[in-house]
């Protein structure tokens, strides 16, 4: 059959990327302490295109993805140098989102439930390989201003923490959740007894926080491992008595 693809192009228009997306495919992810979860991808994957050819293969996008079998850093990185080789690119490229659960104990009843972390791995290579991770964790902001000038109590609400990484070596989620997690005024719980309420108040109560503070806080963790070369600590608190919502953001290091 006629390759069309594969015919001449005159326009003399290099691509920089040419591919699929909004792929909808069934991943296994590992977990920080042994396990694996199944869990479904949202992906984009794409390669450049030389001003002299007219179309990229699709096709074999949903091929590579097939081939796929646990989505880690190394994983991706062949996926992308056969991606590369099948589609005589020089570079290839994959975005892949997914949902990953942690399962968090209520902090007194005791009672075990997943929470959903919003996840993305997204990966390039063309001569290098690079590799940026992505979460996004909900938690509890109390106002710090609210409660010193209340005679009664403080607006608190859910905020989202969003961490960007690029690094060298593998970090786990669960770290990076961690990390959110530990930097908020209190953690959010999927299920919670009148009890646990009660904690998760009064917690959030006597460690109030803006969002320029979680920022704050999280980059200094993130600052302790050296294995991280570049980081976007991203805080959107979604006000509870304001009619907008509040954010702080900060970066540092680079992208080599």
């Amino acid at each position: 059959m006629k390759d069309v693809q594969s015919e001449k192009d005159f326009r003399n228009v290099p691509l920089k990327k040419v591919g699929i997306n909004s792929l909808k495919w069934p991943i296994v992810v590992k977990e920080k302490h042994g396990g694996i979860q199944h869990t479904i991808a949202d992906m984009s994957l794409s390669v450049d295109l030389p001003s002299d050819v007219r179309g990229t293969h699709m096709s074999r996008f949903v091929e590579l993805v097939h081939e796929l079998q646990e989505i880690t850093p190394k994983e991706i990185e062949r996926a992308l140098d056969r991606l590369k080789e099948k589609l005589h690119a020089k570079t290839a490229h994959i975005k892949i989102d997914f949902d990953y659960f942690i399962k968090k104990s209520s902090p007194v009843s005791g009672i075990i439930s997943p929470n959903d972390i919003k996840c993305s791995f997204d990966a390039e290579k063309g001569e290098d390989f690079k590799f940026i991770m992505e979460v996004s964790v909900p938690v509890v902001t109390l106002c710090p201003c609210s409660k010193e000038i209340s005679e009664f109590g403080a607006h608190n609400q859910r905020a989202t923490v969003n961490i960007k990484i690029y690094t060298k070596k593998l970090i786990w989620i669960e770290d990076l959740v961690a990390i959110a997690e530990e930097s908020a005024s209190c953690p959010v719980f999927s299920l919670l007894k009148r009890k646990d309420e009660k904690y998760v108040t009064e917690r959030a109560y006597l460690n109030p926080r803006f969002v320029e503070d979680v920022v704050r806080e999280v980059a200094l963790r993130l600052d302790e491992n050296k294995d991280i070369l570049w980081y976007r600590v991203y805080v959107e608190s979604m006000e509870s008595i304001h009619n907008h919502n509040a954010f702080a953001c900060t970066e540092k290091g680079e992208i080599i």
